[in-house]
């Protein structure tokens, strides 16, 4: 099986101050291209890692297109997208959204638009769900975010020593206000809009909370990220559902209380992640 994967780490980000960068995004991408071609046979020339200023929306999204064209035109089956950033809030536009805000994932230009982030600077659900869509069936795409998805997780910020959530506030908190009220749209819905394709998704966290970066042993990730590589390097055989057990129990025993999700069909719940 032909295979092609795209890893994006960004932890300093062009416009915002050193307060908002990140510690742990660039090790992600790069521990998990190393796990792609050693333990799931991806050749070094068909990973592409995107770290920080590489890392803007249109490279971003220039590279997640040749991944769908490379599945389009058949040279590639099985397809991986993994992105560790900050997470994020716009304006939604398309009506599809019951709070009028779509999630969306912080590239490395993110920038603001008077009182909302740049829809230019970030990638929204509904890029990512658009670009689902042109899969062919068949093709199989795993899809990791590790970043956070909704403002209400500003309500459960982890506070301690070290770790930080990969979340940003909009640039005015009129977003942030409006959405303590209302549900985000969530994992499987967008799952939902690929309707041919069926990707399978991983996260990071709940829509309503936030996702850690933090040092682990000694060195930062996104706690996710850490515990799904320690999982899939203890036991490659294992299903996806039960990676995800295996991942929610180390969160847990970390004192890191982001509840990882999965989103996807039954078969590809129970087959073991990257087949």
């Amino acid at each position: 099986m032909s295979k092609a994967a795209l890893c994006v780490g960004i932890n300093k980000f062009k416009y915002l101050p050193q307060s908002s960068w990140l510690q742990g995004c660039v090790n992600d991408a790069e521990d998990m291209a190393s796990i792609l071609e050693a333990k799931y046979g991806f050749a070094p020339a068909g990973i592409t890692v995107l770290r920080d200023a590489k890392a803007t929306k249109k490279a971003v999204m220039s590279e997640l297109n040749k991944l769908v064209d490379g599945a389009v035109d058949g040279s590639s089956e099985h397809l991986v997208l993994t992105f560790s950033s900050h997470g994020t809030q716009v304006p939604d536009t398309s009506g599809d959204e019951a709070d009028r805000l779509d999630e969306a994932f912080a590239c490395y230009d993110i920038n603001n638009a008077g009182d909302a982030w740049d829809p230019d600077t970030v990638i929204s659900d509904d890029e990512l769900a658009t670009l689902f869509t042109r899969l062919p069936e068949g093709v199989l795409m795993d899809v990791i975010l590790d970043t956070c998805h909704s403002g209400t997780g500003l309500k459960s910020l982890d506070l301690l020593p070290g770790r930080r959530p990969r979340f940003l506030p909009a640039p005015t908190p009129r977003a942030v206000i409006a959405n303590e009220f209302n549900d985000t749209r969530t994992l499987r819905d967008m799952v939902k809009a690929a309707k041919l394709s069926r990707p399978v998704l991983m996260a990071a966290c709940r829509s309503d909370q936030t996702a850690a970066d933090a040092p682990i042993n000694g060195r930062y990730n996104g706690a996710f990220t850490y515990h799904f590589l320690k999982s899939v390097q203890s036991d490659g055989t294992a299903g996806r559902a039960e990676i995800l057990k295996l991942v929610s129990k180390g969160l847990k025993a970390g004192g890191f209380d982001q509840v990882a999700q999965l989103e996807g069909t039954t078969a590809a719940r129970k087959a073991a992640w990257g087949s």
